[in-house]
């Protein structure tokens, strides 16, 4: 038996007998926000699928719907169904701290994915699965300071940083991660700003026409993923000034594929949430049958760009 639930706060008397099984794992996840994103939906999908897979598995998905208060509540509720293991996907890297803490006190490993909390809360998890977000950042810095060599402006070019959530890991170390290469590789590109997108195309597209609006010359736009790239760059199609500037995302997007394909986008990161879901999964059972895990467990990210994308497949969400 497989149980599936997005809702928050949700006790199944029938999950905590099947829980006792001799051989079966009980493993819950509380997502960040399923509805904002297709890698974020795909993710969960994937998830599912793979621990329908296992017959040791039996699993309890909620989604926090970005709400840290939600997460919170879920994380509380799956220790008190006595889980055998609980990953989070969190809201905020700080604020699920004293949750995650909770569940580390009732003996309940928890494994964090896709994006870290912060470092103070570290003692209390027994492993991160997910990328490498800072060096996703910098290869999108190298991405970027490479197309400007290309085009002969490394020495002159200005650019616009479009960042995701405040206060979420994935956006701080992303754009450190690009923030601290990019110098070394590129010193005399000027950063000029940097705002939030919020992992929100709509929002993205209206920073961007307001840094349009804001400055002249802007000849490249690194954004946290390619969603928020995307809207970047329908702004900059409006303005007439979308082919004057090089679009870098830190992780490719069916819909930043389409536009490096049509020449307009340039390139990102590739990641996979399908490759994320089921290396989650498979952390948290290694933890429960006490194998050796790394309490960094990365997979690789490699780079994308309008130059070796007949390489990748085009990402699914």
């Amino acid at each position: 038996m497989k149980i599936s639930t997005r809702f928050a706060l949700v006790c199944t008397t029938a999950l905590l007998g099947s829980a006792a099984a001799a051989d079966t794992m009980t493993i819950g996840i509380t997502q960040n926000n399923v509805g904002v994103d297709s890698y974020q939906t795909t993710y969960e999908q994937a998830f599912i699928a793979a621990a329908e897979a296992n017959e040791n598995v039996e699993v309890v998905v909620l989604d926090a719907g970005g709400d840290v208060a939600r997460q919170i509540a879920q994380m509380e509720d799956l220790i008190q169904q006595q889980v055998d293991a609980i990953i989070i996907w969190p809201t905020n890297g700080e604020a699920v701290i004293p949750a995650v803490r909770k569940a580390y006190q009732a003996d309940i490993p928890v494994i964090v994915t896709n994006s870290n909390i912060a470092e103070q809360g570290f003692d209390f998890v027994a492993s991160f699965s997910g990328p490498d977000n800072i060096t996703q950042g910098a290869r999108s810095a190298e991405i970027m300071c490479d197309r400007f060599k290309e085009l002969g402006i490394e020495d002159e070019a200005r650019i616009v940083q479009i960042s995701g959530q405040p206060g979420y890991t994935t956006a701080i170390e992303r754009a450190k991660g690009f923030e601290d290469r990019l110098p070394e590789v590129c010193p005399n590109v000027t950063l000029v700003e940097t705002q939030p997108g919020d992992w929100n195309r709509e929002k993205s597209q209206q920073v961007m026409e307001a840094f349009l609006v804001k400055y002249d010359d802007i000849d490249g736009v690194y954004a946290g993923d390619d969603n928020m790239g995307v809207g970047a760059l329908n702004a900059a199609r409006a303005a007439g000034r979308a082919e004057d500037i090089v679009f870098v995302g830190a992780t490719n997007f069916a819909v930043g594929y389409d536009a490096m394909a049509d020449g307009d986008y340039w390139g990102s990161i590739y990641q996979s949430p399908v490759d994320d879901a089921e290396a989650a999964l498979q952390t948290a059972i290694d933890v429960l049958n006490g194998e050796d895990v790394p309490f960094l467990n990365y997979f690789d990210t490699p780079k994308i760009t309008q130059d070796n994308m007949d390489e990748f497949d085009k990402p699914v969400f």
